[in-house]
């Protein structure tokens, strides 16, 4: 094999409205301060863009976008899944919102043929230990593979791994920062369920994942790794961040994967590695919820990175835009494609990055 090609994006969150509109709905019941029935998320959907079906069939979240990945048949698909998959536990305490999805809804996510759910995330122990054990069973019992959280610290840093043709292998781990909402409390430890938990993002914790990285990885191996970091909102990505990408690709790994940003933030090409600063929400129940205008958040990307299967290099980079609604991913139009791209040849100035656009995909420049 002398590519390939990855699918990346960002949050996954089938729990709350998501969750309503498919076949087996949990129990409504939320303890938001301002929502107290997730009912009234599809509510929100329906008052601007129309009726959504409900139930819905399990793929409708993903829409076109199912058809726009197997036009481009990438060899891997990895997600950030940012939901609990359980019917049981207790509310995480200290949350404002809590997201969980009915396992029996599993097929959701099955529908997109995923082949690795990072999990560092602040929302995979909504549910506490119980919701996360209902989790992992679920998605590995459903074919999925997981990295970042586990029933002990080995299970969340163990990484995924995904056998490649022409015998070489893609390792994903995953971890989550405080900035992103990450409790410290949810660090998993030789004794407690959590995460694979990162307590700040910097250089010298960049230099301990690497050397993590080193005793589980092969010379013949790609490494991913996905960290979920950062604010909701605002294009600014911390100079720490970069720092530690920078050094995280310096030590050899190929492609850092960075979400919690519910809108895209920069890209760059660094050492002739690719890094994502924030890949934006993919799936979620935001639609007519008001206040984020300014960020387009109901515009999606779907990032295709094709690598040199030998060296980890990025070769091309394929954006494709998507828009979210009636709780389901469309094409954008070629007015919104426009947009992403000006919008990203602006935030990635720093780093030299620009795009093209051609018909409604952007494609990062030589």
């Amino acid at each position: 094999m002398a590519e390939v090609t990855l699918f990346l994006a960002g949050d996954v969150m089938t729990g709350r409205g998501v969750d309503q509109i498919l076949p087996h709905p949990g129990p409504p019941a939320l303890r938001e301060q301002a929502v107290t029935d997730a009912r009234r998320y599809v509510e929100l959907a329906e008052s601007v863009a129309g009726p959504v079906p409900r139930p819905a069939p399990p793929e409708w979240p993903w829409g076109d976008a199912l058809r726009l990945l197997e036009a481009e048949r990438p060899d891997v698909r990895i997600v950030n899944l940012e939901t609990a998959v359980t019917a049981r536990g207790e509310y995480a305490a200290g949350k404002g919102i809590h997201y969980r999805m009915h396992p029996a809804n599993l097929p959701c996510l099955t529908a997109a043929r995923l082949d690795v759910c990072a999990l560092a995330n602040n929302h995979i122990l909504d549910f506490g230990p119980t919701g996360l054990a209902d989790t992992l069973d679920a998605l590995h019992t459903a074919g999925l593979r997981t990295a970042g959280a586990g029933r002990d610290a080995d299970e969340a840093w163990e990484p995924a791994a995904v056998r490649l043709d022409g015998g070489g292998r893609l390792l994903v781990w995953s971890v989550g920062a405080p900035s992103s909402g990450v409790f410290p409390q949810w660090a998993a430890t030789d004794g407690r369920p959590g995460v694979a938990y990162l307590p700040e993002a910097s250089v010298a914790s960049a230099e301990a994942l690497a050397d993590r990285i080193a005793r589980r990885s092969g010379p013949a191996d790609l490494v991913v790794v996905s960290v979920h970091w950062g604010s909701n909102w605002g294009h600014e990505v911390p100079d720490e961040h970069v720092a530690f990408a920078h050094a995280l690709v310096d030590a050899g790994v190929h492609v850092v994967h960075g979400h919690s940003s519910h809108h895209p933030r920069r890209i760059e090409r660094y050492r002739g590695r690719l890094i994502l600063y924030g890949c934006g929400d993919l799936i979620d129940d935001y639609e007519g919820i008001g206040g984020q205008e300014e960020y387009r958040p109901e515009l999606r990307l779907l990032h295709l990175p094709t690598l040199d299967a030998a060296t980890g290099e990025l070769r091309r980079l394929r954006l494709v835009p998507v828009r979210m609604r009636r709780m389901r991913l469309n094409p954008a139009t070629p007015d919104e494609a426009r947009w992403l791209t000006d919008l990203l040849n602006d935030l990635s100035t720093p780093h030299h990055t620009r795009f093209t656009l051609t018909d409604t995909t952007l494609t990062l420049a030589p």
